[in-house]
């Protein structure tokens, strides 16, 4: 049965239209489906993003008619992907392992029929049975992970639980579903984790970049370097955004907000370009929190997210069905 937004009316994502997760030939054949993960269960410190997939889903001042072209890329990939929206999972705040469960098992239904699943969030916890529900399709260890966070989500336990967001990635690779030596987190800053997290990253051979990594080398360098890591022995890329990553001044709608972090623009270029360079098999967003935000700000980003990421994945196939397709270097009215 489909839900449409937990905590809302129902809206589709930018007006895509809906379909029912019980029912594979309403959405079998897209390219990417939305799902809506509305959990804030594991959240350390300020909550609400609970309400962060209908904030991502409506927010925007053009008609929500399922339609976005995009000037960069010349593809619309609402329209190219036949993107649908498949609603709200119910994950019942008060029962994380259930939540966790239910998620996991939607993700992983519609990673197996081929589709890109498209989660919106819900705090940090979420991405554990996200990528595992894609590693389930994928191949277990053959998923890599490419994190954008302030935080590097490692800890061992939060206040003596195994889940919350401060934990997902550790979950992630204890398991095994993907492997310490492709996972990349970007933009870490700030004063956690502490050094023993630390030392029990540096054995699974994380590679994090840290801000201050980014501002002396410069973003585009450090993202060759992860892309690269990424696309090594591994089959699909999962990419994992954490609003946060961005400085809490373009992104205040979040729960643990770390000063000092990247631009939205420089955000959303990653997250093209990663979706234009690598095979993604999923993408997350989470921490986006409206109660704590203002004028929609975080939400805009939240959702132009999800646009950048869509717009990647369908220049990504378009050129490699020999379709023309412009790049961001083309001039936009050349030619017309």
């Amino acid at each position: 049965m489909r839900i449409g937004n937990l905590y809302g009316p129902d809206a589709t994502f930018l007006g895509v239209p809906a379909a029912d997760p019980d029912v594979p030939a309403e959405w079998s054949t897209s390219g990417a489906a939305i799902i809506g993960a509305p959990f804030d269960g594991g959240t350390s410190h300020r909550p609400g993003c609970r309400f962060g997939p209908q904030a991502i889903r409506v927010t925007d001042y053009l008609p929500h008619d399922g339609m976005r072209p995009s000037l960069a890329l010349g593809v619309d990939a609402l329209k190219d992907l036949a993107v649908v929206d498949l609603g709200d999972v119910e994950m019942p705040s008060g029962d994380t392992v259930k939540s966790l469960r239910l998620l996991e098992e939607r993700v992983s239904a519609v990673a197996a029929a081929g589709v890109i699943p498209i989660v919106l969030g819900g705090d940090h916890t979420i991405a554990l049975p996200d990528v595992t529900g894609v590693a389930r399709h994928v191949g277990w260890g053959r998923v890599s992970v490419i994190h954008f966070d302030a935080h590097a989500d490692t800890g061992d336990t939060q206040m003596g639980s195994l889940y919350g967001h401060g934990t997902p990635m550790r979950r992630l690779i204890e398991s095994g579903a993907c492997r310490g030596d492709r996972f990349l987190q970007i933009g870490l800053r700030g004063y956690w984790p502490e050094p023993a997290t630390l030392a029990w990253m540096a054995e699974q051979g994380m590679r994090s970049f840290e801000m201050s990594e980014i501002v002396s080398r410069g973003l585009d360098d450090v993202l060759h370097e992860a892309i690269a890591i990424a696309t090594s022995d591994c089959d699909a890329v999962f990419l994992s955004v954490d609003v946060d990553v961005v400085d809490p001044g373009s992104a205040p709608g979040t729960g643990t907000p770390e000063p000092g972090g990247l631009t939205s623009r420089q955000l959303l270029d990653a997250v093209r370009r990663i979706a234009m360079e690598t095979d993604v098999g999923g993408l997350d967003v989470v921490e986006v929190s409206p109660p704590y935000d203002h004028a929609e700000i975080t939400a805009y980003l939240g959702n132009r997210i999800v646009l950048e990421a869509l717009g990647g994945i369908a220049w990504r196939r378009k050129s490699q069905r020999g379709e023309a397709a412009r790049t961001p270097s083309d001039p936009l009215l050349e030619g017309l």
